[in-house]
Order: structure tokens, then sequence, then C-alpha cells
């Protein structure tokens, strides 16, 4: 049985966001390193995250949260998935 979206634990979310990354960028990443300052990915990439993860957590990513800091690292796009996932307790 698959977890639900509102379900998953940080660990799961960055399991499933360190999948994506491995898959596209042919390599693995430490869930602290800024993907942007390794020049693994551009920030045509980052529009790529927003469609995977909106999709994937059942999220919507607009407005103030459509920042380059919210997608640098693993960690802090499962902060963002985090604070947006449906059952989220507030900001």
């Amino acid at each position: 049985m698959t977890e639900s979206v509102s379900e998953l634990t940080v660990e799961a979310i960055e399991e499933k966001l360190q999948e994506f990354l491995t898959a596209k960028t042919k390599q693995s990443w430490d869930p602290d390193v800024d993907l942007f300052a390794s020049r693994a990915v551009s920030s045509l990439f980052a529009m790529e995250l927003v469609v995977f993860m909106e999709s994937t957590f059942d999220i919507a990513i607009e407005g103030p949260d459509l920042v380059l800091d919210n997608f640098r690292t693993v960690h802090s796009m499962s902060a963002l998935v985090s604070r947006l996932r449906p059952g989220a307790s507030g900001a």
C-alpha cells in the first residue's frame, strides 16, 4: 500500500527528490549540496523541479515560493514540500 502525500516523512520526500535528481543528472547528491552553485543544474532545471514536485507531492508552488533558494538543496526542497503539502500544519 502506498503512503498518501500527507503521510510522507521528510526522509521519504528526500528519497523521492534524490531519485529524480539522480535520474536527471546521472549522479547522486548530498542533501546539503547547492545544486545550482555546483553548476550541475541550471535555473531552467528549476522549472523541471517545480513540475516534478507539484505532481509528485500534490502541492502548488506559487508566488513567493518560486524562488531559487527553495530549490538549491534536497533539504530546502523537502522543507518546501513539507510546508505546502496537504495536511501540513502551518508555515
